[in-house]
């Protein structure tokens, strides 16, 4: 990995320090001129005992998305409806993306999918609110074909109307065990290498899970991306690959915030894509995560084996926020390796950096944000989970 003297660090394509420095240019230009996505989406996988740290319990996983997005939008407040979720450790990413938000001064765009029920705060309707949660993807039928195919329809229509660059973030429970069987159907092997918020992913769980998956799938020779996402997919992939390649049709730079989830789109859109599009189709696509998602290389590793098998240059950059100086335990637990990512916070922190803001601030305003949302009992007690 390379660091820039921002701190930086970028991973994946071996690129030369000039091509890295006109991707940050790049990025810096289109602060003030970006639209921030949030697609808050369900499956039933994440019901799944042990599969994900999004909350302690199956109950509490229901509800984590909505109440993301309602902390990305509102911060901090006496009115909320959803309480966040208690978490064995740390805290909820969408403090830090509230906070780098309300920094650039970017109003974030939530999508709701198959999250069973209708958010009070303001959000696009790209689906019938009626449909809920993807099935688990044990079952090899997580969605029909027609509604991973309506989804993909509505995203791409949105990405080709864009007059702007975008940010894709995600709040999906279960969401990294849906990547990872959505690589594993195209042949990667990457059950060592997918992350997860818990603080010891739980490889041998979601290998059984995926492995049973792709089994019940029983795929036919010619299947292709949308085959799959119906298969072991979630709402978010389906409605996030249109998303990217209307945007890219639209010649609209697209920073895909997170680690292996928004790999899985990238790998979705390539299977689609024709041998001599895939590299000027991914020049202007970034993946931008967090410091703590990248400490171990398995994210670099991952994004190495996507250039290989498409021959593209798909570059990372990881955000140097970092809370070694925090003085509350719920922060410093993501310097240790919990929760890591999610709601946007790698690639909205990342933006902050690049438009000025010092770690300190970031780090001083999260405490704050943090001190308001325990005084007005915004965070689940264990009891409510």
């Amino acid at each position: 990995m390379y660091s820039t003297e921002l701190g930086i660090n970028f991973f994946g394509n071996e690129s030369n320090k000039k091509r890295k420095f006109n991707k940050l240019e790049i990025l810096k230009k289109n602060i003030k001129n970006l639209k921030i996505f949030l697609v808050i989406a369900g499956t039933n996988t994440s019901q799944i005992p042990g599969i994900s740290a999004a909350g302690i319990s199956a109950k509490s996983r229901r509800t984590t998305a909505l109440a993301d997005a309602e902390f990305l939008l509102e911060g901090a407040s006496k009115d909320h409806k959803y309480k966040l979720p208690l978490l064995n450790a740390g805290v909820t990413p969408a403090l830090i993306s509230h906070v780098c938000s309300k920094l650039i001064n970017i109003y974030p765009v939530v999508v709701p999918l198959g999250i069973g029920a209708k958010p009070y705060f303001n959000h696009l309707v790209v689906e019938d609110r009626d449909m809920g949660p993807s099935n688990c993807l044990t079952t090899g039928k997580s969605m029909t074909r027609e509604r991973v195919l309506n989804l993909f329809e509505k995203g791409l229509a949105i990405g080709k109307s864009l007059k702007q660059s975008v940010l894709i973030s995600e709040s999906v429970p279960g969401g990294t065990t849906t990547a990872q069987a959505v690589m594993e159907a195209f042949g990667l092997q990457v059950s060592n290498l997918v992350g997860s918020s818990l603080f010891k992913a739980p490889r041998e769980l979601r290998r059984q899970v995926v492995k049973r998956g792709l089994f019940n799938a029983n795929f036919k020779a010619d299947f292709d991306s949308f085959d799959v996402v119906a298969a072991v997919g979630d709402p978010f992939q389906a409605f996030s690959m249109g998303l990217l390649i209307g945007a890219r049709l639209a010649k609209q730079p697209v920073i895909l915030s997170g680690g292996s989830q928004m790999l899985a789109v990238i790998l979705l859109v390539l299977e689609l894509l024709d041998e001599k599009n895939k590299n000027q189709f991914i020049e202007d696509v970034f993946i931008a995560t967090t410091g703590w998602l990248v400490k171990d290389n398995s994210l670099n590793d991952l994004v190495n084996l996507i250039n290989e098998k498409y021959d593209v240059k798909l570059l990372g950059l990881a955000s140097p926020l970092n809370f070694k100086s925090s003085k509350y335990k719920e922060l410093r637990d993501y310097e240790l390796g919990h929760v890591k990512e999610g709601v946007g916070a790698g690639g909205i922190s990342l933006l902050a950096f690049l438009d000025g803001f010092k770690n300190e601030e970031i780090v001083s305003l999260c405490q704050q944000n943090l001190e308001m949302m325990r005084g007005l009992g915004q965070i689940s007690l264990e009891k409510d989970c």
